[in-house]
């Protein structure tokens, strides 16, 4: 909680604390304070049980800090039932990166070549302009809109 505060913060602090209190009054605040943060600890734990008991025993392991978004989205990235690791592993970029810029290029990659020698024989030019001898639009369609 306290993680980025320094030495010298904290001295300031309690010369602070000691000024604004009293050096007789403040063991009892400091007290206070530690039994009410207590109590609200207490509290919140309490709270926790009861709902965890009111949901019953199939979310007997139910984590409240899985409520937390960022949490809950780590935690089901990292679930292997999704099959993402084989996705995630199964892509490559710099291959597919490749395959475009061959294919805009007019060039065959190696595994386009290998799957289209059973095909047509044929591959589409990216880089020639269709053949149109009129260069008018299609026809408009009102129904299709």
């Amino acid at each position: 909680m306290f993680n980025d505060i320094g030495p010298l913060e904290l001295v300031t602090l309690i010369v602070l604390a000691v000024l604004v209190f009293g050096p007789d009054k403040l063991p009892k605040l400091i007290q206070d304070v530690t039994r009410t943060i207590r109590k609200i600890r207490e509290f919140s734990e309490s709270a926790k049980e009861d709902i965890r008991q009111e949901l019953g025993p199939e979310f007997k392991d139910f984590e409240f800090e899985d409520l937390n978004p960022k949490t809950f989205i780590r935690k089901q990235m990292d679930n292997d039932e999704l099959g993402l690791k084989e996705i995630r592993n199964g892509f490559d970029l710099k291959k597919e990166m490749a395959e475009v810029t061959d294919a805009v290029h007019g060039r065959e990659s190696e595994s386009s070549s290998s799957s289209s020698s059973g095909s047509s024989g044929g591959s589409i030019d990216m880089t020639k302009k269709p053949e149109n001898p009129r260069d008018e639009r299609p026809p408009y369609d009102a129904d299709a809109t």
